[in-house]
């Protein structure tokens, strides 16, 4: 099966859907996640691994940096839910993205940040068998958007991703503002300002890579420093913040990121 891109993913990288615009955006670390506490099984407890701590001054940092590219699987007019799991199976992923006005840094609300990803097995909803493994499609699970409070933050429950050929393991993101939602729960026009990705630390991922259902994915995976598209830029390239949500990895991780965008 190809992508999009007519291209057999199994032996090419992600390859762009379409040119990203030169537009600059800024991203600073810093957000309060809320905790989530459910967990897959794994054969023995184990201890969490902790991400190392980005150096960052006391009061916020915003840093200039690209956007990334969108890939070959986005969907259009998604549904608009806090919740995008579908009963998927993987580790408990809690995000709390903060989006703010890149000049002011003051908390854009009402804005929808839009994301989408792989599941365990590296496999897209719409993509199912692109990674090589077969499965029902509902076309829509890991994929979702929530529009932003008056603080500016988005919460999103989701999994940790798996992998697939040629990309480290990463979530797709776009914000848009002055979206209208409709009645069957999507959302509809407005402007896009923003389309990046979000990516784990490799001391997690690798903790992540050993449990059930993960540990059945086969695929190599492709590493952070070996990524075409993450440019080892830490935070202001995307790179979460990770806290443990208990004691084990099963227990799941709160990902936190603060996007500065151009309104």
């Amino acid at each position: 099966m190809t992508d999009i891109s007519g291209v057999t993913p199994e032996v090419t990288p992600e390859v762009p859907h379409r040119p990203v615009g030169r537009r600059a955006v800024l991203i600073a670390t810093g957000a309060t996640a809320a905790t989530l506490a459910v967990g897959a099984t794994t054969a023995a407890p184990e201890a969490p691994p902790t991400q190392d701590p980005a150096p960052v001054a006391a009061a916020a940092v915003c840093t200039l940096t690209k956007e990334m590219t969108e890939g070959p699987y986005h969907l259009d007019g998604q549904y608009v839910r806090a919740d995008i799991t579908e009963g998927k199976a993987g580790i408990p992923l809690k995000l709390t993205l903060t989006v703010v006005d890149d000049d002011t840094c003051a908390p854009l609300a009402d804005a929808l940040v839009e994301l989408w990803h792989s599941d365990a097995l590296g496999e897209y909803s719409g993509f199912v068998g692109n990674n090589g493994h077969e499965g029902p499609d509902s076309g829509t699970f890991l994929r979702g958007a929530v529009l932003t409070d008056s603080r500016g933050v988005a919460a999103i429950t989701s999994i940790y991703p798996g992998w697939y050929r040629g990309r480290c393991v990463h979530i797709h993101v776009k914000v848009h503002t002055n979206v209208t939602l409709t009645s069957d729960g999507h959302f509809t026009g407005g402007q896009e300002i923003h389309t990046g990705q979000l990516f784990f630390s490799e001391a997690i991922t690798n903790a992540v890579a050993r449990v059930s259902p993960y540990s059945t994915n086969t695929v190599t995976r492709t590493t952070l420093a070996q990524d075409s598209i993450y440019d080892e830029g830490g935070a202001a390239s995307g790179l979460l913040t990770l806290t443990a949500l208990g004691t084990t990895t099963s227990a799941g991780y709160a990902g936190t990121l603060t996007l500065g965008v151009e309104r």
